[in-house]
């Protein structure tokens, strides 16, 4: 399974996030839960706290992947470190490639 999938008119993308990181990083690895959900590893350097690490987060999507961030909406998660967010654009090849390239491979 893989850490995107479609969902309604958009997709849905699962994220690990680690907030207080040393830096803003996204697509470090994958984590894999006990039900075989593939999550794409992500790390802020903002604290939890009202919600700051979420933004930082969906600022970040939003630069890798070029779009919009009122595209993005977390819908799952906001106070865990598993996160669903929702993009709302179609799963163009376009965009399965953006995603694709976010998934950095470990040496």
């Amino acid at each position: 399974m893989s850490f995107f999938e479609p969902y309604k008119s958009g997709c849905i993308l699962r994220i690990k996030l680690t907030p207080n990181a040393t830096k803003n990083d996204l697509g470090n690895g994958i984590f894999v839960d006990a039900d075989g959900a593939e999550y794409l590893k992500a790390g802020v350097t903002a604290a939890p706290e009202k919600g700051k690490a979420n933004k930082e987060l969906l600022k970040m999507l939003a630069k890798r992947l070029k779009i919009a961030g009122s595209s993005l909406d977390i819908i799952s998660g906001q106070t865990d470190h598993l996160k669903k967010i929702y993009i709302n654009m179609d799963l163009s090849d376009t965009l399965k490639q953006q995603l694709i390239s976010l998934k950095k491979e470990k040496i």
